[in-house]
């Protein structure tokens, strides 16, 4: 297994070529699953299990893992699937989203592979609303489903999307009104919280899915005569997404002249200070980690006031 994590430490390497690699696992039946590397901390064998009264059915229990108490979600139970069983006989994927650390039990894990955005695609048309994917891709003729994690953590540890008294004072609320901000994310449940919040802040918000369709929404806008920085006080926009990712989006934003002064903040459940280094790197003007909604207020304000 210490195998399956190798190629870990080049994953920096893939910044701005919009490629991600993908670790490769199986819950119940044959059917492949696929998680961002980027987001996986280890995987081991699953440890003993501590049962949590009162948590959900999800939550098969706690793990003490390098002195941290970790909850272990059950992934097959958390999309709609039976609970996997023999659990001394799976293994646990340790993640960390939105700056929170917690593990999912699968049945087996395959390996790691290298692919490209363009390559990764949004659920087929007709798949419904209540589904857990957020993409699909294909591995040796076989078909890799990504599950859309922030949706199950919403479903089983729902954040606050309430902006604390104060981050928002009656003067920026009127300045708001006049004003857009440009979202991109292909999770529906974070697009919906980015822009309950923005709307709360008081500005019009265009939601988009992916990093290309963003970009030719904006290359669209410069088509007709308009100044995409004009148009909107900022892009706000997930890194992990089918199609073309943020740090490609980004890139390609700030290599073209007639888009290159939009204000860039890449909101991401992506944790690490790597992450740090990354921005710099394709050019964006800040990072700020999901879904933290007086973090991402106080971001729009501050534009709002730099703007005047």
């Amino acid at each position: 297994m210490a195998g399956v994590m190798d190629s870990v430490n080049q994953r920096t390497q893939l910044v701005g070529q919009n490629r991600l690699e993908l670790l490769l696992f199986r819950l119940n039946g044959k059917q492949l699953y696929g998680i961002n590397v980027f987001k996986v901390r280890e995987v081991l064998q699953c440890p003993k299990l501590t049962l949590m009264p009162k948590s959900s059915p999800v939550v098969r229990g706690v793990a003490n893992i390098r002195g941290a108490t970790i909850p272990i979600l059950d992934l097959s139970m958390a999309t709609g699937s039976q609970s996997l069983e023999a659990v001394q006989d799976t293994f646990v994927i340790i993640t960390e989203y939105n700056t929170k650390i917690q593990g999912f039990l699968v049945h087996s894990v395959e390996r790691i592979v290298n692919m490209n955005w363009e390559a990764i695609h949004p659920p087929p048309k007709g798949t419904g609303r209540d589904h857990y994917l957020t993409a699909v891709t294909r591995v040796d003729n076989q078909l890799v489903e990504i599950i859309d994690v922030e949706k199950i953590l919403a479903e089983v540890s729902p954040v606050s999307e309430t902006i604390s008294s104060g981050v928002i004072d009656e003067a920026v609320q009127q300045k708001a009104t006049a004003l857009r901000v440009l979202t991109v994310d292909d999770s529906s449940v974070a697009r919906k919280q980015v822009s309950r919040c923005l709307e709360t802040v008081g500005v019009e918000v265009v939601a988009l899915n992916d990093g290309r369709q963003a970009l030719e929404y904006l290359q669209a806008m410069v088509a007709e005569g308009k100044d995409p920085n004009e148009e909107f006080l900022m892009l706000i926009s997930d890194i992990e997404m089918p199609e073309m990712d943020g740090y490609t989006l980004t890139a390609e934003i700030r290599s073209d002249p007639r888009l290159q002064k939009l204000h860039i903040v890449l909101h991401t459940s992506l944790s690490g200070v790597f992450n740090q280094a990354m921005v710099k790197k394709v050019g964006a003007d800040d990072f700020l980690a999901k879904f933290r909604p007086d973090d991402l207020a106080s971001r729009v304000v501050e534009r709002i006031n730099a703007k005047g």
